[in-house]
């Protein structure tokens, strides 16, 4: 039994982990070399937190991080925790009109960085936005479009004009003392934001969701519990770290249960299946997509998974045939299913390990430990008896804190009574069991990654022969849903479905961009002229031949 921390802050949980857990592995990269134990780890994150003292970062401040799964993300995560900063993740899949909302919104005042990606070149990004780097000392950034960021570090042996190197960042550490960082941490409250996600929204650009150190932990040790974690777990996290998947249902549930981390920098098949095999993993998680991708790649090579006894599948609705073959060809035996959102630090509901498969792929589980939830009537507002669909609503310590600088959204959000309204509609049965049944929000779920089609509309709107965009999704055997963009163009101009795809490209990200245009005269539309996107999304199934996908997606 995962026990209960009661309040206190991240770093002092990494403190007492490293106490009981000294010898035990806690991250570990076996392509890289790296293995820390417990005690390493809590030194090399207090490392980075000094280094972040020295550079005068203060409690409160936002530093945003942009990058995959590389031991620095871990290492900032837990160690700016450890001085008070809000770290702010993001998505790796970015682009430069993206990542100039999120640093301008989220306030950060710091950003740290590696090169880029196989498709993207942050360095280049960062420069465009902010030119004045190639004319300032490190730390000594004023930017003219984002007058809050003075910090850039780059993770990198090369150094680049205005930019701080890592390693600088971990000398700095050395000038600040462990008694000045003891107190630092001793004046932090465990309710203070410590994580802020951006998650998109229906009425547009996204919303930075304010997480707390009582958030984080609290929802880590309920998600551990249900996956019967211990000391002697092993988990490999090939999801994102940007996301509440990757760093809180994959490092913090590690920390809370002294298990050792075994990240994956960047999502590959062959890569998980070598580190399980490897390093004896317990347990793997992944979105649906990706445990596709792990059992294509079994049929062409024998790996061992016999160490696999858990994980966590969650992203995106799971087929029932990819949930038999996960326990059958990986030995999985006792993976769950958790359903959650950002807002919800994100873990809701989730199955237990004992459930029955059935249960495991027909339902998203019950509550977590000390998390309410119910169904409700959209339209009165009341509570539903078992078995009738509603929206459902959730509350207990997971519920975020609020968006950042968005009071109203906050409002609309989280009811007086304390209940997150999540947007999903529901049906529960008699025994707390609950099956996701459609969306009251607009919003498409791609691989596991949440698109809000207003934020891609907004993008197209921009397109100066544009009159008109409607995004839906519209159904995908591999990915579950693909984007898909109704254009209505300005009087006597022409485009191309490839035109508006390579306006998109290099500016949003490229799971954001439309696999599907289609020029259109006019929309559906209620009698008081509301758009009726699911006709849109009805008209489509014909037309592109979707009608089988959207069966097996729906069965």
């Amino acid at each position: 039994m995962v026990r209960d921390f009661g309040k206190i802050t991240i770093g002092q949980l990494v403190d007492l982990m490293a106490k009981e857990n000294t010898e035990n592995e806690a991250l570990v990269y076996p392509d890289l070399g790296l293995r820390y134990t417990y005690e390493q780890f809590r030194q090399v994150c207090n490392r980075t937190a000094k280094g972040l003292m020295k550079l005068g970062v203060q409690r409160g401040e936002h530093i945003a991080i942009w990058a995959t799964n590389v031991p620095e993300w871990v290492t900032t995560q837990f160690g700016s925790a450890k001085m008070g900063a809000v770290m702010v993740t993001v998505n790796t899949n970015y682009k430069i009109f993206e990542l100039e909302y999120l640093l301008k919104q989220s306030d950060a005042t710091t950003l740290i960085l590696i090169k880029g990606t196989r498709n993207s070149d942050y360095v280049s990004m960062v420069y465009e936005l902010c030119p004045e780097l190639y004319h300032c000392k490190p730390g000594q950034l004023k930017s003219e479009r984002l007058p809050f960021l003075k910090n850039v570090i780059l993770i990198d042996e090369e150094r680049q004009p205005g930019m701080f190197a890592w390693d600088d960042l971990m000398e700095m550490g050395r000038e600040v003392t462990d008694g000045e960082l003891a107190a630092r941490q001793a004046s932090l409250n465990a309710d203070d934001a410590v994580n802020m996600q951006y998650t998109s929204g229906t009425t547009g650009f996204p919303k930075g969701v304010m997480l707390t150190h009582y958030n984080l932990i609290g929802n880590a040790c309920s998600l551990a519990e249900c996956l019967n974690f211990t000391n002697k777990d092993r988990l490999c996290i090939p999801v994102p770290f940007f996301h509440c998947f990757g760093c809180v249902l994959g490092t913090m549930t590690c920390v809370v249960a002294g298990a050792a981390m075994v990240p994956v920098v960047v999502f590959n098949p062959v890569k998980v299946l070598e580190a399980i095999a490897k390093e004896r993993c317990t347990a793997v998680h992944g979105v649906p997509t990706m445990f596709i991708m792990e059992l294509e790649e079994m049929e062409k090579a024998p790996y061992d998974t016999s160490s696999l006894r858990t994980g966590i599948m969650a992203g995106s609705p799971c087929p029932i045939e990819v949930m038999k073959k996960v326990v059958e060809k990986m030995g999985m035996r006792e993976i769950t299913i958790t359903y959650g959102q950002t807002e919800a630090s994100p873990g809701i509901t989730m199955t237990r390990t004992d459930d029955p498969l059935e249960l495991r792929v027909a339902t998203v589980g019950r509550a977590l430990t000390n998390v309410e939830v119910k169904i409700v009537d959209p339209e009165t507002g009341r509570e539903v008896p078992p078995g009738v669909q509603g929206e459902l609503f959730s509350r207990g310590y997971n519920t975020m804190k609020g968006y950042y600088k968005m009071p109203e959204a906050t409002a609309a959000a989280i009811d007086q009574d304390g209940w997150l309204h999540t947007g999903d509609l529901a049906v529960m049965d008699e025994n707390g069991y609950c099956k996701i049944t459609g969306r009251l929000k607009d919003v498409i779920i791609r691989g596991g990654e949440n698109i809000y089609p207003r934020e891609i509309e907004e993008f197209l709107y921009t397109h100066p022969q544009i009159k008109d965009v409607q995004v839906v999704g519209v159904p995908s055997a591999k990915y579950g849903e693909e984007v898909m963009a109704f254009i209505q163009l300005k009087p006597g101009e022409t485009l191309t479905a490839d035109e508006i795809r390579n306006y998109c490209r290099d500016k949003i990200a490229r799971y954001k961009i439309p696999k599907y245009v289609e020029f259109i005269e006019s929309y559906p539309t209620t009698a008081s002229g509301k758009i009726q996107k699911y006709k849109l999304r009805e008209q489509v199934l014909d037309l592109l031949g979707l009608r089988d996908a959207a069966k097996i997606e729906t069965a």
